[in-house]
C-alpha cells in the first residue's frame, strides 16, 4: 500500500545541497511555500518535516522503538558505529543509561571550577583595545573543558597533542564529506577525504592510548567523564568496551566542541547589541559577590533566560530527524518506513504565536512564561534528546558569567552578523569580532 505524503519540493540532490548550505533559511522558505507538515527528499532519505508543537509532541512522545537513527551514513565516519547517536533499541537504552550519570547532577557540577579556570586562561590573552574573534576564544575554552573534564587528559605536552589533533580533525570534517558520501574516495591521495582520514586516525589513536593508560591505572581516583565511564556497569555487570568508549568520546567531542563555542559567541554578540540586557545580566552576576560558587551562578534566572534566548535564535541543531521503523500518525498523515519524520527546531523557535517578534533577542520572554518540551527544543526531545544538554547549558552559564565579572567588552563589528556554514555546524559568519575595553578589578583582589 502506498503512503500519501505531504506536499514538498523535488530532486533530492538539489534539496540536500540547499539544506547543507543554510538549513535555517531552507526550512523556513520550504515551510512558507508548502505548509506544515511538508516533505523533503534528501540523499539519505525522505523526511516529513514539521514545526508545529502538537506534531512535534507526536514525534517525541512515540514509543522509542518507532524509530531508527536517520542518516547514519552521514555521521558514522565522524562518531563511529558504536556511538549512542547510531545505535537503537535495547543497545541505545543501555548506552544512554551508562552515559547519563557523569553528565548530570552533582557529577556535572564538579566541573564548574575547570570551566571557570579555562575561561580565565583564555581571557588572559586579550589585550585592551585590540580586536579578537570571540568564537576563537570560546572554542578554545570548549576544547579545554573537553580535554580536562571529559577526556581527563593530564600534562601540558599531551594536552597540546590532543588539541592539535582535534583542531585538524574539525578543520578536515568539511560538510561536503558528510552530506555527499560519494566524495569519500581516496582519488590517488588528493581527495579531502584523505586529510580527514589522517586526522581522524590520529585523534582515535590518542583516545585509545588514553583509554589503555587509564585501564592500566585503575587505582588512581579520577573524576573526569572517561574515568567514570570506565567504571560504569550495566545491569548485567558489563562495562563498556574500548571501541564503545572510543565512539562515545568522539560523539561527545563533536557534539560539544564547536556547538558550545558557537552558542557562546552568539550570546556575546546579542548581549553587546542590547546594552539593557547586558547591564541587567551583569548586575545579576555582580550581586552574588566576589567569588560565587559555579553552582550558584548556574541558578541565576536572567542568565538562564539569556542562554535560552540564544539557543532559541540559534539552536544547536536546526532540526531533529528520525527514521521510521513502524507506522506513525502525524498531522493527519499515516506514515511509515522507508520514510522519516523531522521536528524542525528552527521552525518551532520562529513561531509568532509562541515567540512574538521571533527575530528579536528578548530574554525576558523566558521569564514571562514557561514553554513546553515541544515548544522549546534546542536539544531535541524524547528518548534521543541530546545527552549532553545539561552539561552544555551549565558551561554556557559559567563562561558567560566569568566574562561579565572580569571584563568590559564591546563589539568590533561594522554591521549585522549573519549565520554561515562553519564546518560541521552553522555559526556567526565572522566569528563575532570583539574588543576588550577594560578589565574589571574584583574587590577581593584589592
Amino acid at each position: 500500500m502506498s503512503i500519501k505524503l505531504p506536499p514538498g519540493p523535488r530532486f533530492s540532490l538539489l534539496q540536500t545541497a540547499l539544506y547543507a548550505r543554510d538549513p535555517y533559511r531552507y526550512l523556513i522558505e520550504t515551510q512558507r511555500k508548502y505548509g506544515d507538515p511538508f516533505t523533503i527528499p534528501a540523499l539519505n532519505g525522505t523526511l516529513i518535516v514539521t514545526g508545529t508543537p502538537a506534531y512535534v509532541q507526536q514525534i517525541f512522545s512515540a514509543d522509542p522503538d518507532t524509530y531508527l537513527p536517520f542518516g547514519a551514513s552521514t555521521i558514522e565516519p565522524v562518531v563511529g558505529p558504536n556511538s549512542v547517536f547510531l545505535v537503537s533499541g535495547a543497545r541505545h537504552r543501555r548506552e544512554r543509561k551508562l552515559l547519563t550519570p557523569p553528565l548530570h547532577g552533582a557529577r556535572m557540577r564538579a566541573y564548574g571550577e575547570t570551566i571557570r579556570q579555562a575561561t580565565m586562561t583564555a581571557m588572559a590573552s586579550w589585550r585592551e583595545g585590540q580586536p579578537f574573534v570571540m568564537q576563537t576564544t570560546t572554542q578554545w575554552i570548549s576544547l579545554e573543558v573537553i580535554l580536562r573534564a571529559v577526556f581527563g587528559v593530564q600534562g601540558d605536552e599531551r594536552i597540546a597533542a590532543f588539541r592539535a589533533a582535534i583542531i585538524e580533525l574539525v578543520a578536515a570534517a568539511v560538510p561536503s564529506l558528510l552530506f555527499f558520501t560519494w566524495l569519500r574516495r581516496p582519488w590517488g591521495g588528493l581527495s579531502p577525504y584523505n586529510r580527514y582520514l589522517k586526522a581522524h586516525d590520529a585523534t582515535v589513536a590518542l583516545i585509545l592510548g588514553e583509554i589503555a593508560a587509564r585501564r592500566a591505572r585503575t587505582d588512581e581516583p579520577r573524576e573526569d567523564i572517561l574515568s567514570l565511564l570506565l567504571s560504569a556497569r550495566d545491569e548485567a555487570g558489563e562495562g563498556m568496551k574500548d571501541v564503545e568508549l572510543r565512539d562515545e568520546l568522539m560523539g561527545l567531542l563533536f557534539a560539544g566542541h564547536e556547538t558550545t563555542g558557537v552558542a557562546l559567541a552568539w550570546a556575546c554578540y546579542w548581549l553587546h547589541r542590547h546594552p539593557a540586557a547586558l547591564d541587567r545580566l551583569r548586575a545579576e552576576v555582580d550581586a552574588l559577590g566576589d567569588d560565587p560558587e559555579p553552582d550558584t551562578i548556574a541558578k541565576l534566572p536572567y542568565l538562564d533566560a539569556v542562554c535560552d534566548e540564544t539557543l532559541r535564535l540559534h539552536p544547536i541543531v536546526p532540526d531533529v530527524p528520525r527514521m521510521l521503523a513502524r507506522p506513525l500518525e502525524l498531522g493527519g498523515y499515516t506514515l511509515g518506513p522507508p520514510y522519516g519524520v523531522d521536528a524542525a527546531t528552527t521552525l518551532v523557535h520562529r513561531r509568532e504565536d509562541l515567540y512574538p517578534e521571533p527575530q528579536s533577542f528578548r530574554p525576558e520572554r523566558f521569564l514571562e512564561r514557561r514553554f513546553t518540551p515541544f515548544e522549546f527544543i534546542p536539544f531535541g526531545g524524547g528518548h534521543r534528546r541530546c545527552i549532553g544538554a545539561a552539561f552544555a547549558t551549565y558551561e554556557l552559564k559559567i563562561v558567560l558569567a566569568t566574562f561579565l565579572r572580569h571584563a568590559h567588552l564591546e563589539l568590533a563589528e561594522p554591521g549585522e552578523v549573519l549565520p554561515a556554514r562553519r564546518n560541521v555546524v552553522l555559526g556567526p559568519a565572522t566569528g563575532v569580532r570583539m574588543r576588550l575595553r577594560e578589565r574589571r578589578v574584583q574587590r577581593s583582589a584589592a
